[in-house]
């Protein structure tokens, strides 16, 4: 009889951990596919959430302190990691994506001159004044041509900004060393670039056959 009732105990405690292991299993599974279904970049936000929140209570504590905790903070910062901090604030206000297409960029290069450009309102304003609204704000029927003078200062900012273009090209661009030894195949520069990428991609191929029409024994 005791025998029995040790092996009913036993077959029970089994049970037991048998259903505590289901359940576990089943939480884990719903668990599991609760964070399948949220966004991919879940975690991070929730860490960038944690950390404000962080950065509110330290706040709050510096307060109550009587410190500036934006001063206390910039105590632990280096000067090169200051830079790159502004660096990737201004690269975040002003995105460099590249080349997509001509229109993209040519606003891009809009943007770029019209920084430079410090509005004058009181010139503005006169100028508006001189030329009459009809002309100032032009529209597509608006003649223009003996309508409207360029100032010297804006003629002056023009050239200013072109040779300004131009230096910082000038770096980034070299002329081609003549080489007289080498056989002339083209008839201009554009023609030499496209004989000379023909020539990188396809000049093992045709090494044999340039040999030939030159020794005269091509067939």
């Amino acid at each position: 009889m005791d025998d029995d009732k040790d092996k009913l105990s036993r077959f029970k405690k089994l049970q037991q951990r048998r259903s505590e292991l289901k359940r576990l299993n089943r939480a884990e599974v719903v668990e599991e596919d609760r964070k399948k279904k949220l966004p991919s970049n879940w975690e991070a936000v929730q860490k960038k959430a944690e950390w404000k929140l962080n950065e509110i209570e330290k706040g709050k504590e510096f307060a109550d302190a009587g410190k500036d905790y934006e001063r206390v903070k910039l105590l632990d910062v280096s000067a090169s990691d200051a830079e790159k901090k502004v660096a990737i604030k201004r690269r975040k206000k002003n995105p460099d994506v590249g080349f997509s297409t001509f229109e993209e960029a040519g606003t891009r290069l809009y943007q770029k001159l019209a920084q430079k450009i410090e509005p004058d309102m009181e010139n503005y304003e006169r100028r508006k004044e001189e030329m009459g609204e009809d002309i100032f704000y032009a529209g597509m029927n608006t003649l223009l041509p003996g309508q409207v003078k360029d100032t010297k200062a804006g003629i002056d900012r023009m050239v200013d900004d072109l040779n300004e273009r131009k230096a910082k090209k000038k770096p980034f661009s070299r002329r081609r060393a003549y080489d007289d030894s080498n056989d002339i195949d083209y008839i201009n520069e554009g023609n030499a670039r496209c004989n000379r990428k023909l020539e990188k991609f396809y000049g093992q191929y045709t090494a044999e056959i340039k040999q030939n029409l030159e020794r005269g024994t091509a067939v």
